[in-house]
């Protein structure tokens, strides 16, 4: 009985579950393209384009009904492509759009009709793009089916550059926006995307230093701070018809050399070759250059290294006499200091406060346009881009300076006082025995303090290093201030070459100001926390002190 009944009961919840199916209405899936195709005869297209695996019902709303209903909208390629429709609406192109421009491009006309759209990613599409953007722009794409981008492009040759690799693909903008890539400031960036690429130059067998070298040179560092006006790549290789510089008519070619860069320096390469452009580095470069950089790769660290060691001696050997022997020794600044023997006169006071103040402007400034993507320096060079702040103070430093030097020269042929004062930091032969003794004494080779002289070789290296400082720095600095006329008169290799001098002297003399200048002038035990010598003219170092402690002048 049971079993019979379980029986029943199975027949009868299948014979429910049958009323159930047949009453309620067959589900509908999505109708595919092959029912779209018994009346639209696109199917055939559709399978041979990028939407060849998109369903019709995925665009067209309403499809399951038939009669289809009228004035539907059509589909927007937004529903699917948003962030390339969103940068297409930020684009020129649409721009033109709004202002009632009917021939602008939209979609269509460069991907081709909804049904038929061909794949962006194939090289077939990647080669019909100049063809495609010269429908609007007839004369860029007859310069640029002559230039080494469009041959190698009409050759199959896959990787080479095309319209949209340099003014992008949706968010086309004017070359005068700041947000283009096409924009002064970005085009180093852009050409940087293939001739920064060392795989992709090493397979084409270019140079792979292009980039690099023109971001370090004048230009790019000037550009890379702001100033609109200078030199980027297409200013020389030009835009569309970008040709090789072995082609006669390159603007990179040798011969053009001349009118090319005579286009912002008149009269450059009229007298002598100007040579090559990019500037080398380390063992490419050419030999002014090479031992220029060279030079200054083995003076810089040996000079600060020995500044270095030099004061750590002294401030050890001063520390131990002072501090740690009994010697109950005031702060220097606190004692009464007896005005004996004056350090400065008031005129070379001022020659020292002009000095002081123009060296650190010109420094900072200086310093500013090789790192201005330094935090210290972007806030400086803000205003880069419309006023050339950091060049007009950077030359009005250095022209002050030059005026004190020159002053410095003229009251030491006038003031009788002031020149027998000068003659304290001539050279003499004491000076490198004094030399020798009082670095092994602040090494701790010598148990006994040497004498010294008041103005000793510490205060001369100081002084005559800023002479030749001083001449180094102006002869470089007017070669490239006036880099016009320097270039109607040499090759531009040697205002390469005065460029890496006036870098490397400018980072030799502010490390000797900072190590050496500062260190007797501050943190020197014998006048911590100054030696006010340079405002009072009286220094509270202790020059004929038995221990013989003297030390720096100014």
């Amino acid at each position: 009985m049971i079993r019979l009944g379980l029986l029943f009961a199975l027949l009868a919840t299948a014979a429910a579950e049958n009323l159930a199916a047949q009453a309620a209405p067959a589900s509908k899936g999505p109708v595919p393209n092959s029912v779209c195709a018994d009346c639209h005869e696109v199917e055939a297209k559709l399978a041979k384009s990028a939407h060849a695996k998109v369903g019709c019902a995925t665009c067209h709303l309403k499809h399951e009904e038939y009669p289809h209903p009228e004035k539907q909208p059509k589909p927007q390629c937004v529903t699917c492509h948003e962030g390339a429709v969103r940068e297409y609406e930020m684009s020129e192109h649409m721009q033109q759009i709004r202002k009632g421009n009917g021939s602008a491009p939209e979609c269509s006309t460069c991907h081709g009709a909804t049904h038929e759209l061909t794949k962006a990613l194939t090289e077939s599409f990647h080669k019909s793009v100049p063809e495609t953007c010269g429908m609007c722009h007839d004369k860029e794409l007859e310069q640029f089916s002559k230039s080494v981008h469009g041959k190698a492009i009409a050759a199959g040759i896959q990787g080479a550059p095309v319209c949209t690799d340099c003014h992008g693909g949706h968010r086309i903008l004017r070359a005068k926006d700041p947000r283009s890539t096409v924009f002064s400031a970005s085009v180093p960036d852009t050409c940087g995307r293939c001739h920064g690429d060392l795989r992709l130059m090493k397979r084409f067998g270019l140079p792979a230093d292009r980039i690099t070298s023109f971001q370090s040179s004048f230009h790019g560092l000037a550009l890379k701070s702001g100033n609109q006006s200078v030199a980027d790549c297409s200013s020389c290789h030009g835009f569309h018809e970008i040709l090789s510089s072995s082609d006669p008519n390159s603007k990179t070619n040798s011969r053009n050399l001349a009118k090319t860069c005579g286009a912002c320096h008149p009269g450059a390469g009229t007298r002598f070759t100007i040579g090559p452009i990019h500037e080398q580095q380390g063992s490419k470069a050419p030999l002014p250059i090479y031992y220029a950089q060279m030079f200054y790769m083995l003076l810089i660290p040996g000079t600060v290294g020995f500044m270095l060691l030099h004061h750590a001696g002294d401030f050890i050997q001063k520390m131990k006499h002072m501090r740690f022997r009994g010697h109950a020794v005031p702060i220097q600044m606190l004692r009464t200091v007896a005005p004996k023997h004056q350090r400065m006169y008031k005129l070379e006071r001022i020659q020292h406060a002009l000095l002081a103040v123009s060296f650190m402007v010109l420094a900072f400034t200086g310093f500013a346009l090789h790192y201005p993507d330094s935090w210290w320096a972007s806030w400086f060079l803000r205003w880069e881009s419309n006023v050339p702040v950091r060049g007009t103070i950077h030359r009005t430093a250095g022209v002050v300076m030059v005026l004190t030097a020159i002053l410095h020269l003229v009251t030491l042929v006038v003031s009788r006082q002031l020149r027998d004062h000068w003659k304290e930091m001539l050279p003499a032969a004491r000076d490198l025995r004094e030399m020798v003794e009082g670095t092994l004494w602040r090494l701790g080779v010598l148990s006994k303090k040497p004498q010294q002289s008041a103005h000793s070789y510490i205060e001369k290296i100081e002084y005559w290093a800023l002479v030749w400082g001083t001449i180094v720095m102006a002869i470089t600095g007017a070669l490239l201030w006036f880099n016009n006329w320097s270039l109607t008169i040499m090759p531009k290799v040697w205002l390469d070459f005065s460029r890496v001098i006036h870098f490397y002297e400018a980072i030799l003399a502010t490390a000797a100001i900072l190590v050496w200048h500062f260190y007797m002038v501050i943190f020197d035990p014998a006048v911590y926390p100054l030696d006010t010598a340079w405002l009072t003219g009286f220094s509270p170092r202790a020059e004929h002190e038995q221990d013989h402690e003297h030390g720096a002048g100014h």
